[in-house]
């Protein structure tokens, strides 16, 4: 009698981590795995840039990069302002949010 009962508590003790595990599951898919997959986008986007493209820093500073390095771009501001920002400061491409913003317009 006293292993039917210690055999209903293990099993009741796995219960228990159940919601537990589930939560672990829910937080990787739709929090952890999103943002994961957002930095890398924004790598290969980082990578891909190069001389003459329109930019937005995270400071929200408009600009033309002029000089690509290992860690920095060299952004023309106007006016022959030029300003060195480090590659992570870069938001976003400046010539798409254009064409996106043209297409909803339209």
């Amino acid at each position: 009698m006293n292993t039917v009962l210690l055999q209903a508590a293990g099993g009741s003790s796995m219960m228990s981590f159940l919601p537990m595990v589930l939560i672990i599951v829910v937080f990787y898919f739709f929090m952890i795995r999103p943002q994961m997959k957002k930095q890398k986008d924004h790598k290969k986007y980082i990578e891909e840039l190069g001389v003459n493209s329109k930019v937005v820093t995270t400071a929200g500073i408009h600009g033309r990069i002029v000089e690509v390095s290992d860690t920095t771009f060299l952004v023309d501001v106007g006016s022959g302002v030029r300003i060195r920002f480090d590659k992570s400061a870069i938001a976003l491409d400046a010539s798409k949010a254009a064409n996106a913003t043209e297409k909803s317009a339209s």
